[in-house]
């Protein structure tokens, strides 16, 4: 796990995650809790705490596979899957519809025209992916068009979004 506060506010951090229910008995281990994997939480719960706390962008610029929590060395009924997120939390000014969380989705417009202006800050071009947020994903999805072709989160972020 690192954390960095950058100029400006934003925050660069690694930390574990676990999408699977962690027992008591893994939370209070000391040996988990010194590998930092004791206190791992679902993705959403991860950013809901960030954006609670004032980021108004989230960049979730990679997911990797980290550590297993097996019946055999742990006290678990079932392999627990632990990953690694790399997140950038950007202090800048909470949007009005909600935070920005970009989690690798990416719009492309396949359409007739040359571009396509969704008059809500987005300009599409022609076959040239745009990296957006979650939230403009799903705005674009509300658009009903089948023009626009929006890829499933990859978890890798690099930055260049819509926001």
């Amino acid at each position: 796990m690192y954390r960095v506060l950058k100029p400006h506010g934003k925050l660069v951090m690694s930390d574990p995650t676990c999408e699977q229910p962690m027992n008591q008995s893994l939370r209070e281990d000391e040996r988990l809790r010194a590998l930092c994997l004791s206190g791992s939480i679902p993705i959403a719960d991860y950013v809901k705490m960030l954006t609670d706390a004032g980021f108004g962008t989230i960049e979730i610029r990679a997911r990797k596979p980290y550590r297993i929590l097996d019946p055999l060395h742990y006290n678990t009924k079932e392999i627990i899957y632990i990953e690694s997120i790399e997140v950038a939390a950007i202090k800048d000014p909470m949007p009005a519809d909600g935070p920005c969380v970009f989690t690798g989705k990416a719009a492309i417009f396949h359409g007739k025209e040359d571009y396509l202006d969704d008059k809500a800050g987005h300009i599409l071009l022609k076959n040239q992916p745009l990296a957006i947020c979650d939230k403009t994903a799903a705005a674009l999805s509300n658009l009903n068009r089948n023009d626009i072709y929006i890829s499933e989160s990859t978890f890798h972020y690099d930055g260049g979004g819509c926001c």
